[in-house]
């Protein structure tokens, strides 16, 4: 499996954010997205997911443009965006629970307390959401790659954002995990 950008473009109002973008990501492939702010890395993660359209090119899986292949395409994907997606009425574990559930791999309580354990959040997996940190938000939504690794494609907007170092160090083995897993990360990040 493969992930291929082909002559992608994006334009907002009369603003070109950016054209020509030709990428091929491959098992075991990382691709760190830079820019500045408002440069359009969160389009493009966009665009990879097939959230939005490309003014110009195309996304392909495999050699297929993604618009045909959709469901299929949607089930090899996790997508993690830049706003931590949980939500605030649910307490904690049962965010990680829905969540894998929506994505067609439901899990236990057990394993979704073991998640969010592993990421520092015991005392708070039986919190609402609403009550938590945004390190803490960031977190809950992070516990579901753990239940992800045989899902290839993993899209990252600014996953570090509002982590402790140590959360980062630990996030960083489950992305090094699932890369030599055979699993691609395509990311983004202003954190070195």
């Amino acid at each position: 499996m493969t992930l291929q950008a082909y002559q992608l473009a994006c334009t907002r109002g009369e603003r070109q954010l950016f054209n020509k973008i030709n990428f091929d990501i491959s098992a075991g492939d990382a691709m760190r997205v830079e820019g500045t702010n408002g440069s359009g890395k969160t389009s493009l993660l966009r665009m990879l997911c097939g959230l939005s359209s490309p003014s110009e090119g195309e996304v392909r899986w495999s050699s297929t443009d993604i618009t045909k292949v959709r469901e299929a395409f949607a089930a090899q994907l996790i997508y993690l965006g830049h706003a931590s997606g949980v939500k605030d009425d649910l307490l904690a574990w049962e965010n990680v629970v829905i969540t894998s559930i929506l994505s067609g791999r439901p899990i236990s309580r057990d394993e979704a307390y073991q998640a969010l354990e592993s990421l520092g959040l015991t005392q708070a997996a039986d919190l609402p959401t609403r009550a938590l940190s945004q390190g803490q938000r960031k977190r809950v939504a992070l516990a579901r790659l753990q239940f992800g690794m045989t899902t290839p494609l993993w899209i990252l907007d600014e996953p570090f954002t509002a982590l402790d170092q140590k959360t980062v160090i630990h996030l960083c083995s489950i992305l090094d995990q699932h890369l030599n897993n055979g699993g691609m990360v395509i990311y983004t990040t202003h954190q070195d």
